[in-house]
């Protein structure tokens, strides 16, 4: 469907066209007219599928078809994370560019009396994570009581976070009657009970099972030692002239040593993971879309939400400990109808994981050993302990045991808390 026939306003097409676009992605074809009827939408949909633009263009145009003078907050949109409220905030600019609305992004790790002095300003859309703006309500520094539309945006990494009970706080906040959008990766049993409580005769839109990568994901695994992850990493940028490559870690500490190596290469390289500050965090995603920086290293969290127009390559450095989490990861390539490759470098350690994965996609991933890197058959699997394997770090056996223990201890305690 063209963007054209979805019965946008003038300045929305013109904003639209501007852009590039012309058609509609599935999601937005669907959730567009349903949410500019006035209905509450609940949406599954995969990263890359074009789901912010598909409350984004309908919620600015009731915005625009409202006879509020005096300015005060009128939407909502709650994201789990920094990066991911930085991007929708940067495609209401977009998309709005001809309209006169005032946007705030609430996010932590920044300072609060900036945001304080943006909303004292007056604002029509507040896109904010939860804890951030609880402690706006807590200050009394914000006013919730005209919002007419509410979006939760990646509700399913919200709920596995930890967030529930801070967006129930939020929810206290705001007037009966409103509108709203819940958007999710998947129709999970907990995302189903947020549903029946938050949304009144929802039209229900399913772009993408759980587990379905965006079309356009080219995927390839390549075995290799763990020792030589590194080399294989660097000679493939090299030798096939990679020119942007995202790449996954599972830890902040793996983050930053894989780039410091990377760097050491002669590859332009920047990490980003929870440590960094927001700032830093937002120059590095700034040289990585500018071309100064040809390798962004990343860790699921710090990586939820990223959206890298023209990103050709992702690589799994490391396969997550979660199988979901690799179609999110790859979901950062083939955007919007474009073409991408997901390479995934896979040693003996990961041959679980690798199976988990292909069990979830419903299929086996292409393999390919690249001539010089053939794998050790000699090299026997390890555990993967604190998200790397423990030959890696060539410590004792006792040491290792200590961290099993340790690990196994606390894990369930740190599960619920672990994407961005």
């Amino acid at each position: 469907m063209l963007f054209k026939d979805l019965g946008l306003s003038a300045e929305l097409a013109r904003a639209v066209d501007a852009l590039g676009y012309s058609s509609a992605t599935p999601i937005q074809a669907r959730a567009i007219p349903r949410i500019l009827e006035g209905r509450d939408v609940l949406a599954a949909a995969q990263t890359g599928t074009g789901k912010t633009a598909a409350f984004m263009l309908p919620l600015l145009q009731h915005l625009q078809e409202g006879t509020e003078n005096r300015r005060r907050i009128r939407a909502l949109v709650l994201v789990p994370t920094r990066e991911l409220a930085a991007q929708v905030a940067e495609c209401g600019r977009d998309f709005g560019k001809h309209l006169p609305f005032r946007t705030a992004v609430i996010y932590g790790g920044v300072s609060i009396n900036t945001q304080i002095a943006r909303l004292k300003k007056g604002v029509d859309v507040v896109i904010a994570t939860p804890g951030r703006l609880l402690d706006h309500l807590q200050q009394g520094t914000i006013d919730l009581r005209a919002i007419e539309t509410l979006v939760l945006d990646e509700a399913d990494r919200m709920l596995d976070m930890g967030f529930i009970r801070d967006i129930r706080k939020v929810l206290k906040h705001l007037p009966q009657e409103r509108q709203n959008l819940l958007f999710s990766a998947t129709f999970s049993p907990e995302i189903r009970r947020l549903a029946k409580d938050l949304l009144s005769d929802p039209a229900e839109i399913e772009i993408a099972a759980s587990g379905t990568p965006a079309d356009g994901v080219e995927q390839l695994v390549y075995p290799v030692d763990r020792a030589r992850k590194r080399e294989l990493l660097s000679h493939r940028i090299g030798a096939e002239d990679w020119d942007q490559v995202l790449v996954f870690t599972r830890t902040k500490h793996g983050a930053n040593r894989l780039a410091k190596q990377l760097e050491s290469d002669g590859l332009e390289c920047a990490a980003i993971h929870g440590n960094k500050s927001q700032g830093a965090r937002v120059r590095a995603l700034k040289d990585f879309k500018d071309g100064k920086v040809r390798v962004l290293v990343a860790t699921d969290v710090a990586a939820r939400g990223l959206d890298i127009e023209r990103l050709p390559y992702v690589v799994n450095y490391e396969l997550p400990h979660v199988a979901e989490d690799y179609v999110h990861r790859i979901g950062r390539t083939a955007r919007a109808g474009r073409t991408g490759r997901a390479i995934s470098l896979v040693c003996v350690d990961e041959h679980k994981l690798l199976g988990g994965i292909e069990k979830l996609l419903k299929r086996k991933i292409p393999q390919e050993v690249v001539p010089g890197y053939e794998p050790d058959p000699r090299i026997k699997a390890e555990p993967i302990v604190n998200g790397r394997g423990n030959g890696s770090q060539g410590r004792n056996k006792q040491g290792a045991g200590q961290r099993r223990h340790a690990s196994s201890k606390s894990s369930g305690q740190r599960r619920k808390r672990s994407y961005a």
